[in-house]
């Protein structure tokens, strides 16, 4: 899109849509390619920008600001490059801006894009900015997903700018949710991939953020949300405590050993009353696989051994979710070797950021026999009653 778009009278959607993105930080895979949204604001002494878009879609951004001739201030609400990336080239466009971000973002705006000192304004967390008719109001929101983060509030609209915060990765040309499906779980894979290793301080910005009357959330990657307590709601659940009646298991298999293992422990589970999400990390799309983990109560790594270790496949999948954090509160490995292994140990070894508790791995030497399915069975009878002690089990996903 190359046209502003109004959200409320003089407040515009300034927005860059990326179709054919699907790599993400050389690391996030973007199904659905991705969304760049800034945000400009003309009130009637000062006009503002919240935040730019990636410098790779920066004709987008700069076509749709030539009609506007002066910008007073722009907000970077994070430092990061898709969102502060066209900060230097906006100020060449206009000189006499003023870069406003929060008192850690100072130093990352200047470190990381070469920003003059002096072109830098820092906001203290509630500080207001008048613009004349409106006022925007700055609400620190650290680490969301990095520590300087904050966010935006224009208190006579009742918007709330949130930046990475509340995003998804959707290129469209939806300027607001219409499909809450497709939605909800491009948000949920973007907070399992971003913020879910930041939990617990999410809680307390979404305790500061309950305090506002909003009519809409206005996100820096995906469509607005003009019904706020839909994504809320979402980050309320995934941002909880308490987990689901699911186990995830990923797994690699190089002779079928580990993969027969996977399908018998997958039916044992279901007998009992389980959701089980199974991946094959030789093809699974790992933003899949993260998603499932914000939910899962157990997770339970399926393994080949490799020169007495884990699979690299497995060794990645597991330094991830261990990078991720998620709630899940037990952790077992069932592994398959040919002269030897200490792949539980190793994989016991990555996951020091779990609170976990590992229940009884299963080994077998080759290909399992009918004694290793009944141990097998025996790890089905144990998680099933460990999340019956959790008293998850009503909750089937």
């Amino acid at each position: 899109m190359s046209v502003l778009r109004q959200l409320k009278p003089n407040v515009y959607l300034v927005a860059a849509i990326d179709w054919n993105r699907r790599l993400f930080d050389s690391l996030i895979p973007l199904p659905d390619g991705t969304s760049y949204n800034a945000y400009l604001i003309k009130g009637s002494e000062k006009t503002v920008l919240l935040d730019t878009v990636d410098p790779d879609l920066a004709d987008a951004l700069l076509s749709q600001l030539e009609s506007i001739e002066n910008v007073d201030f722009i907000v970077s609400h994070h430092a990061e490059q898709d969102h502060s990336g066209m900060i230097p080239h906006v100020l060449e466009k206009y000189p006499k801006a003023k870069v406003i971000t929060s008192s850690k973002g100072k130093g990352m705006i200047v470190d990381h894009l070469c920003v003059p000192e002096e072109k830098v304004v820092i906001v203290e967390d509630g500080e207001e900015l008048s613009l004349g008719d409106k006022t925007l109001e700055f609400i620190y929101t650290p680490w969301v997903h990095w520590p300087e983060t904050m966010v935006s509030y224009l208190k006579e609209d009742k918007i709330l700018f949130t930046c990475d915060f509340f995003g998804s990765h959707i290129a469209t040309t939806d300027m607001y949710v219409t499909d809450e499906g497709q939605v909800y779980e491009a948000a949920k894979r973007y907070f399992a991939e971003i913020m879910m290793p930041f939990r617990n301080i999410i809680k307390k910005n979404m305790e500061k953020i309950s305090e506002y009357e909003l009519d809409m959330i206005a996100p820096s990657h995906g469509p607005i949300y003009n019904k706020p307590d839909f994504i809320i709601n979402a980050y309320e659940d995934w941002i909880s405590d308490t987990p689901k009646n699911i186990v995830v298991i990923p797994y690699i298999s190089m002779h079928g050993s580990t993969e027969k293992m996977v399908q018998h422990l997958v039916t044992a589970l279901s007998k009992r009353g389980v959701k089980v999400h199974i991946f094959d990390l030789a093809v699974t799309d790992i933003g899949k696989l993260a998603i499932t983990l914000v939910d899962a109560a157990t997770i339970v790594i399926g393994t080949p051994t490799v020169q007495v270790g884990p699979h690299p496949n497995v060794t990645y999948a597991v330094k991830l979710a261990n990078l991720l954090r998620p709630k899940a509160k037990f952790v077992s490995v069932i592994a398959s070797y040919g002269w030897g292994s200490k792949a539980i140990e190793q994989i016991a070894e990555m996951i020091p950021n779990l609170k976990v508790e590992i229940i009884e791995p299963v080994l077998v030497k080759g290909y399992p026999k009918e004694n290793d399915f009944k141990e097998l069975d025996k790890l089905a009878d144990e998680i099933s009653n460990k999340h019956k002690e959790l008293n998850i089990v009503k909750n089937e996903g």
